[in-house]
Order: C-alpha cells, then structure tokens, then sequence
C-alpha cells in the first residue's frame, strides 16, 4: 500500500509517499481502508524523531494518530463491527496511509453525514478537548477562557464548552480571527502585552476555568484570572505548569468520550472547520502549513 512515510527524521521534505506492506487485522482489532487523517502537532514531533518512550520508530515510520474510512477486515473477537462500516477513531502512528489496523474499542461508527475529511480530522482534537475541559471541570454557569481559541483544539473546545453549559466563553486570537470566534459564540480577545486587564474587563470577578494551548508567559498570566489554578490545564507546556504549580493533564483518550462527541456533532451541537485538505502525496506540505502556527482550523489529508 501507499503511505506518507520516513526513512529518516527531520524538516517536512523527508516526508515522502512510500511503498510498504500492507497491514492485517488481527485478535481484536480491525482494518480500515482510511478515507482521510488527520494532521497534528504530535505527527510533526514524530517526523523530528521525538516519540513516546512506547513508541516504535524503526522505519519507515509511518505517522498519523487519527483517521476515518471504511472497515474492510475484522480480527478474531470482534465485535460490534462489520466489513463495510464506516468509522473514525484514533492510533498513535501509521493513519498516513491506505490501510491502518486498530484495536477495536479504539473506533466509533462515523455519523450519518459527517463528511470524509470531518471525521478524518474529528478525533485527536475532540478527545482533547473533551479531557481538558472535564479535567477542569468545565459546566454549567462557568466563564471559561481558552487561548489559541481559533485553531483546531481551540475551535473544538469553545463548542464544547458551550455545549456543557458554560455561560461565558473568552477565547484569545489575532485579530483577524475574533469574527470566526464570535461565529463560535466566544468573546474574542487579542494575544499579548495587556492580556491580563483585556480579561479582566470581560470577566472582573476571574475566570473559572482556563485551556492553554500557548504556554509560556501566556500560561503566567492565566494565574492571574483564575479563581482557582488547579482548574487551569495546559497541552502543550508542563515546565511552566510544574513551575506554577498548576496540575498536569492525565491521559485518558477512549471510544466512549469519542462516542460523546460524535453523538453532539450528530445533535449539530460540535462543527469542525477544515483548513484545507491535501492529498496523501502532498504529506509534507501539510506539515509546512500546520507548523506555520497560523490559520484556522483543521488540517487533514485525504485518501483516494
């Protein structure tokens, strides 16, 4: 089969479509012929040699921890799943490619609908934001603030949020993202020097909750918002968090949580905006666009 794969590590050239053999089902898991994948920060850190200590990167290493596509076998044991259903669901490496094998109680049935680069894109950033936000608590009558509000997480969280009940939602952005945030039903506010009295001026009293998606000096100055920092969570920088004493994020992604949030974009309660959409063979330039840091929305590549 074809998979954007590497034979070595570094910047997004040495991702290159590759010959490798093709995966089987086995006990307990099931194949999918992947229809779309998703593109995520974690697949860049991949392509640069970083990995979980659990993590095989022998190559070719193939990335991608979230797809959609059709189930064409299933392994011995399964359940629950037919030659021919349509999925999303999630893996660590190896999404970038025609065919992924993943254990069973990793995929969900994709909604009625949902369009093939929606669900490609659906997974890896609504687990997250479904772990953040219940993590912190986030419900009914809550100010939230989240910081990098219009990208992918950003974009999933703010509707999440709102959907569990939280009557004021503060996202930060540049400028030229406050509309696509108020579309979102977020107050938008802008990054920087001044962060601190602009939040203040929306919520006077603090904010209940915040998801940082920026770290650094933009998590320093959540601390001083927040009623409470052990409602604060971070993605992406626990040095700083250790350092200020706000509690890590848990790991916790499961087909049940995934199964939620299906059930809230079937309700129309959860829209994924989609960046832009590349072809398989075209793996590394989507690489180049998600470590611009700008845009909005997802990225995904899609398989013919």
């Amino acid at each position: 089969m074809k998979a954007a794969a590497l034979s070595s590590f570094g910047g997004p050239e040495v991702l290159a479509l590759t010959d490798v053999p093709d995966p089987e089902a086995g006990a307990g898991t099931v194949r999918v012929r992947v229809r779309a994948a998703g593109v995520q920060h974690f697949d860049t850190g991949i392509r640069q040699g970083w990995a979980p200590p659990s993590v095989d990167l022998t190559f070719p290493v193939v990335p991608g921890n979230e797809f959609a596509g059709v189930v064409d076998q299933v392994g011995e044991g399964v359940t629950g799943f037919a030659v021919g259903d349509e999925v999303l669901g999630y893996t660590t490496t190896k999404s970038y490619a025609e065919y992924v094998v993943a254990p069973a109680d990793q995929i969900v049935p994709k909604p009625e609908g949902m369009p093939w680069d929606v669900a490609g894109g659906f997974t890896a950033n609504g687990l997250g934001a479904h772990l953040c936000l219940q993590e912190m608590g986030v419900g009914p009558g809550d100010t939230v603030l989240i910081h990098a509000a219009a990208g992918a997480l950003g974009t999933f969280s703010v509707q999440l949020a709102k959907a569990w009940g939280a009557t004021t939602v503060i996202g930060t952005a540049s400028e030229s993202n406050h509309a696509y945030l108020r579309s979102l039903g977020a107050i938008p506010v802008t990054y920087g020097e001044g962060l601190v009295e602009r939040v203040r001026a929306i919520a006077p009293e603090g904010v209940d909750t915040v998801m940082d998606n920026v770290g650094g000096d933009t998590l320093r100055a959540s601390v001083e918002v927040v009623k409470d920092r052990n409602r604060i969570r971070t993605m992406i920088d626990d040095e700083v968090a250790e350092e200020l004493g706000i509690p890590l994020l848990s790991a916790g992604r499961s087909a049940t949580r995934l199964a939620e949030l299906t059930d809230l974009y079937a309700k129309g309660l959860i829209k994924i905006n989609i960046r832009k959409a590349y072809p398989l063979a075209e793996a590394a330039e989507a690489h180049r666009d998600i470590e611009t840091g700008h845009g909005r929305g997802k990225i995904v590549l899609t398989v013919d």
